[in-house]
């Protein structure tokens, strides 16, 4: 099989060897934490794990250190993880959730990419596409995997940009994957202060999907990302949202679309503002 790198379709994913292939079950409900866990309880892709945004793909106790909503995961415990679920090294990775990979399937593939992890991709249409292709699904908890212990790195320095560059104008060109009219800080339902990190451009992460909730095709994303980023260069754009996750997704787009070298302001919006001194740019 050749390994997926960006994204993976049903009919690929169903026919891997289920030893080859660790399977993660990343939906969840910003409005219910508990949610992701239940649908994952009541039916996944069979031998799927579970990963939680709030507990397994960020650290929530690190809020308060201004990094956002969202903070990434400690490197220690982003390998316990991995050790729990069976990982090891050259195994294909798939993450799916049921936002076309936009809540938590992109983070964890990005995350992925952190550690060197190259083998990993997010399944296109997710778990709805599943499950419209009368693929199987099984319930409850799947058996425990076996696996030995993971030490890999976080490669900080070269994929994450922090709030100095980002305030020093160092960063490259920030964009921003909010909807619209909270870019231009029209409604802010989450975060002290709506609007945006001047300088930033928008590109909503919702136009990366066409109506079936699928990736629009390789060349479409990439001309549509060219329409908005003019000649800026991929390894010159920098990602953002409100919390560093869906900002993920447009990264896995361009990636996908041969954009390749973009990079992660992982506080994003959410941690910008935390500091009311910075500057925020409205409209």
């Amino acid at each position: 099989m050749t390994l997926k790198t960006t994204l993976i379709d049903v009919a690929e994913l169903a026919a891997w060897p289920p030893h080859d292939v660790l399977i993660v079950d990343c939906r969840v409900d910003l409005a219910d934490a508990a949610k992701g866990g239940r649908s994952y309880l009541d039916g996944h892709i069979p031998g799927a794990v579970f990963a939680s945004l709030d507990h397994d793909l960020s650290d929530l106790s690190r809020q308060a250190e201004g990094l956002g909503r969202h903070p990434l995961p400690l490197e220690e415990s982003f390998n316990a993880l991995l050790s729990r679920w069976g990982w090891r090294a050259g195994m294909q990775v798939v993450s799916y959730d049921a936002a076309g990979g936009a809540l938590a399937a992109a983070r964890l593939w990005w995350l992925l990419r952190l550690v060197g992890v190259r083998e990993a991709a997010v399944l296109d249409g997710g778990y709805a596409a599943w499950q419209a292709a009368g693929l199987p699904i099984e319930c409850g908890e799947p058996a425990p995997r076996e696996g030995s212990k993971v030490s890999l790195h976080y490669d900080a320095s070269q994929m994450v940009i922090d709030h100095a560059a980002v305030r020093d104008g160092a960063a490259g060109q920030l964009l921003d994957a909010r909807a619209a009219v909270r870019y231009r800080g029209d409604v802010e339902p989450l975060d002290r202060v709506g609007g945006h990190v001047p300088g930033a451009l928008n590109r909503p992460f919702a136009d990366n999907l066409d109506g079936d909730g699928r990736f629009k095709p390789s060349a479409q994303l990439r001309e549509e990302f060219g329409a908005v980023l003019a000649s800026t260069a991929p390894s010159d754009v920098v990602h953002m949202c409100g919390s560093g996750v869906t900002a993920c997704h447009n990264l896995l787009a361009m990636e996908h679309a041969g954009l390749h070298g973009s990079r992660l302001y992982a506080p994003s919006w959410s941690g910008w503002v935390s500091d009311p001194s910075r500057p925020v740019a409205k409209g």
